[in-house]
């Protein structure tokens, strides 16, 4: 269980940090050659060099030869590290359990995806009863021979006769959809390219199905080229692409991306659009029981977020934060769209909890809160009155409760620091939960706590972190830690189960998460305080936690590390140049580096809403406070630093990475190493085989076994 402690700001003392000092017999590294050139921009009159702008191009034979010379050096450094591979053992042990998704039902069939083990990637399977494994319906695994082919989205049309899946190579955000017949499980010829950010929504009759794509980019470009003026269309199952029909673009708006559903009684289309990273949207209609009817605004003022729950006729649920910074649902009725017509059916908390989500299942009403970081879900009639909250097994992160009004039974999912993901089945007419299924991993949780405490910030601001570590724990400022933030986009950081976590806290490790503001914990008053001009509060929340770990004696400076990836590896490269002192080690993963060119790449351009953008005055003075590339400085002593990146990302193109490692290369003054590892054949993160998740975790705790002078307890295995 979690305990949760307030301190008094007053009480605690104001952190020292302890003077770095390298591991013994640690030697300055020679790293690979990286040319400089004389390229020079000119921002508003400032001249800002970028020596490294060579780095961006890919396709470049100097930028393949300068990948392969870094990796060379990355990994001999890696090698000669004895632990690394007890530790790559362990992690395999510990990751080879069964693994299972909380099953959907489509007609009579069942769906869900399993994964025995140590697969590359899950395997969907179908059955008519759950008590029955049933059969294999989709292998991804049988698709590449490294496994770097994966499933990037699953939708079964409402008479369970088909099943429209994408695939994704190498881990990138493109992807292409597919037709598959579940009776026979064979593919039809339909081949649906250039998609991205988008899933498949079957009209009721599963004639077809709409989605989202951009036009094909130009040769060279697939993987770094912008991606502007999303279109919606619909393809009709057994035809070819070109015949896809266009439903919906906007080309006087390119910087408007669109989803496309179906509501469940199939009468309506829903168009949603949104603006980069702003919570705002609008919603666009289409009656689809009147064939020829026109796709129509529905909420299009663009002063909120609406998202429909589900509907009753001309009667839609949605789920808003008009009015409500921490979110509400009413019922608007088609026409009636002021919000003075609406019906409120259950109203923002007065306190601190967010309602993140809300399902129309079992004939009621499933809505899920977040309390300080924590799951809790709550039951209503369909008139917004509260029937009773769930219990769930602990603090932790709860999701699920998919399905239709009609029915009787519904699965959802709870997990937590030291609970392996469980599914849980609820059945309405009982009002009972039972477990589906449970994950046997082998560790032993009773001997780890979870706690969560609140430390202040910069400005005063309290902020919630959540401990995890061995129970027992020796507060005497020597404990290995790595604290992990994200900070931004509107995404929370709530309690997960992973297994490579397990093996850090096996390692004697101490694993904390800060809750910063950017993120959603608290609503939308809480990511604003962290995006635009008010970016600087992440950095001083993620900083405070480090400051209050030292200061607390749960660390010292020589023994905390520092992680986060994408935004997350933003957060670790800014705070890397704040407070170089301040940290032992930093593992920035497919991080946003260069603050002024991030929007040039991919979909790079849609972050202006949280980070704003080099192109205004303002915007570039802003950036460049903070800018982990342009913040660097020669003569620094940093912490020991393993960049990691994939050589498909094109969503935080790897030129970040390149960049800010041949920078910091040149600029490190102390003897502590600065490595990048590139991933071949791997993107951003989703849909990583296993097999390269468990080397790159293997090489990330190695690397900090080494530099944080850890030495492994006996009791690993």
């Amino acid at each position: 269980m979690l305990s949760s402690s307030l301190g008094d700001p007053d009480e605690i003392p104001r952190c020292i940090p302890v003077p770095f000092h390298l591991p013994r017999g640690q030697a300055p590294l020679q790293y690979p050659t990286s040319r400089k050139a004389d390229v020079v921009d000119d921002y508003f009159g400032a001249k800002i060099a970028e020596p490294y702008r060579w780095l961006e191009d890919d396709n470049s034979t100097e930028t393949k030869a300068w990948v392969e010379a870094q990796n060379k050096t990355t990994f001999a450094y890696l090698a000669q590290i004895p632990e690394r591979e007890r530790i790559k053992a362990r992690l395999t042990k510990l990751w080879n359990y069964e693994k299972f998704s909380a099953p959907s039902k489509k007609g009579k069939r069942y769906f869900y995806s399993h994964n025995s083990g140590l697969q590359n990637q899950f395997v969907l399977h179908v059955t008519e009863d759950l008590n029955n494994p049933g059969r294999v319906l989709l292998d991804p695994n049988a698709l590449s021979k490294d496994g770097t082919v994966a499933l990037s989205g699953t939708t079964i049309s409402e008479n369970g006769k088909y099943l429209a899946y994408a695939i994704s190579v190498a881990g990138s955000d493109w992807q292409t959809w597919k037709v598959r017949d579940i009776d026979n499980g064979q593919d039809l010829a339909d081949d649906i390219k250039w998609s991205k950010f988008s899933g498949a929504a079957w009209t009721k009759d599963a004639t077809g199905f709409y989605y989202s794509r951009y036009d094909a980019p130009k040769e060279g470009d697939a993987m770094k080229g912008v991606n502007k003026f999303q279109k919606v269309y619909f393809h009709k199952v057994g035809t070819p692409q070109e015949q896809d029909m266009l439903v919906y673009e906007r080309k006087d708006q390119p910087d408007w991306g669109f989803g496309a559903s179906v509501t469940d009684d199939g009468r309506w289309l829903l168009i949603s659009q949104s603006e980069g990273t702003e919570r705002k949207n609008r919603l666009f209609i289409q009656d689809l029981a009147k064939p020829g009817s026109p796709i129509e605004p529905f909420l299009d003022r663009f002063d909120a977020s609406y998202n429909v729950v589900d509907n009753q006729g001309d009667i839609f649920f949605v789920q808003t934060d008009q009015s409500a910074p921490r979110y509400r649902l009413v019922a608007i009725r088609k026409g009636q769209t002021d919000p003075k017509q609406w019906q409120e059916l259950i109203a923002e908390d007065k306190g601190k909890k967010v309602l993140q989500n809300v399902n129309l299942v079992g004939e009621r009403i499933v809505a899920f809160w977040m309390q300080d970081a924590h799951t809790a879900i709550t039951f209503h009639d369909l008139k917004g009155r509260f029937q009773k909250e769930l219990a769930l097994p602990a603090l932790g992160t709860a999701g699920g409760f998919g399905g239709k009004r009609k029915d009787l039974e519904a699965f959802y999912t709870f997990a937590s620091f030291t609970y392996p993901s469980t599914i849980y089945r609820y059945d309405f007419k009982a009002g009972k939960s039972q477990i589906h299924k449970a994950p046997k991993v082998d560790f032993d949780p009773s001997a780890y706590e979870v706690n969560q405490v609140f430390y202040p910030s910069k400005d005063g601001t309290m902020i919630p972190m959540f401990l995890v570590h061995k129970k027992g724990l020796k507060r005497d400022g020597q404990n290995p830690t790595l604290l992990y933030g994200y900070g931004g986009f509107n995404a929370s950081m709530t309690p997960s189960f992973s297994p490579t976590r397990l093996v850090w806290l096996e390692m004697g490790g101490i694993y904390a998460i800060a809750n910063l503001r950017g993120g959603a914990e608290y609503g939308k008053d809480w990511w604003e305080a962290g995006k635009r001009e008010k970016k600087q509060n992440v950095f001083d929340d993620f900083i405070a936690a480090g400051e209050w770990l030292i200061a607390n004696n749960y660390t010292s400076t020589p023994k905390l590390a520092i992680n986060g990836a994408s935004n997350g590896g933003l957060l670790v490269g800014a705070c890397l140049t704040q407070r170089p002192e301040l940290f032992g080690a930093a593992i920035p993963e497919v991080g946003v580096m260069d603050m002024l060119r991030y929007h040039k790449f991919t979909i790079g351009w849609a972050w202006k809403s949280d980070y704003m953008s080099s192109e205004t005055k303002d915007g570039f003075t802003n950036l460049m406070t903070y800018s982990p590339l342009h913040n660097l400085k020669p003569g620094v002593k940093y912490p020991a630093t393993l960049v990691t990146t994939g050589d498909h990302d094109d969503r935080v193109v790897p030129a970040h990475s390149f960049k800010f490692a041949a920078t910091l290369q040149a600029a490190q003054a102390g003897s502590a190493p600065v490595l990048v590892r590139i991933e071949t054949s791997a993107g951003h993160g989703a849909g990583k085989p296993t097999a390269k998740v468990i080397q790159e975790r293997a090489d990330v705790w190695a690397f900090l076994v080494k530099n944080l002078g850890m030495v492994l307890p006996p009791s690993f295995r």
